[in-house]
């Protein structure tokens, strides 16, 4: 929630239509528009028809249409991260934090690509950021380090995480074009003219998957050979393909 917002201005009210109006109700119903019309539907006029308000209501939870990009931001957060608590391997953990943040993005993938590259500044976003860091420094790496490898982490994460979702937001036509360019215009190729992916030719129909797992797992890996604790698990690959990494 949003400190900057006096707490009296943010009590629930109710709308000329009944509704209580809270700041909640109004990121719920943004989402909502945003997954149905896309980052364009994101209005204060289309909010308050939507919540059946006066659109100048909405300003006494937030003070512009960005303060709500960034609480709607912090809601995916929350939503990917409910109920996460890390276990002593920490990268298993870490692994279990990349899978959140794609799960919560492709449940909301048009919203996604406005919350991808922000920082929101709110409660959800801080206690991920802490936990995230507080996986690093119990892998025995020093302060300094842990912070930025953990940027070099979430970064990977929410680069992936943020394709994938872009993916998904496409219209269905458009995501099945691109997967048969895979399978007809990649399997038609002159030889001469591309060796190497003659080479690779009955491979390329997977070129259409999501690459994000083994992206992860790259970087895992290297953080785990690189940590001067070494605590990463003997058997981090156990369970990696368990954790519903579906494609695209």
């Amino acid at each position: 929630m949003s400190s900057r917002v006096p707490q009296e201005r943010r009590r629930r009210r109710p709308t000329r239509s009944g509704v209580l109006l809270s700041e909640d109700l109004i990121v719920q119903t943004a989402l909502r528009l945003i997954g149905e019309h896309g980052p364009e539907a994101l209005s204060v006029r289309r909010l308050g028809a939507a919540l059946g308000c006066d659109p100048t209501a909405l300003y006494r939870y937030f003070h512009d249409t960005d303060d709500l990009v960034l609480a709607i931001a912090d809601r995916i957060i929350g939503d990917a991260m409910a109920g996460f608590v890390p276990g002593e391997d920490w990268v298993a953990s870490l692994r279990e934090m990349a899978l959140r943040v794609r799960a919560g993005y492709l449940a909301h993938p048009r919203a996604a690509a406005m919350a991808a590259h922000r920082v929101t500044r709110r409660r959800s976003e801080i206690q991920a950021v802490d936990t995230g860091i507080g996986l690093l420094l119990s892998a025995g790496f020093e302060p300094a380090a842990a912070a930025r490898l953990y940027l070099a982490f979430i970064d990977t994460v929410l680069s992936h995480a943020a394709t994938d979702a872009a993916f998904q937001a496409l219209p269905r036509q458009q995501r099945e074009a691109d997967h048969r360019a895979w399978r007809d215009v990649y399997q038609d190729l002159d030889p001469v003219a591309y060796p190497a992916l003659t080479a690779v030719r009955r491979e390329l129909p997977g070129m259409a998957d999501s690459s994000f797992e083994e992206a992860v797992d790259l970087l895992l890996d290297a953080l785990a050979a690189r940590a001067p604790a070494r605590r990463a698990s003997t058997v981090r690959s156990v369970g990696r393909r368990s954790a519903g990494g579906a494609g695209r």
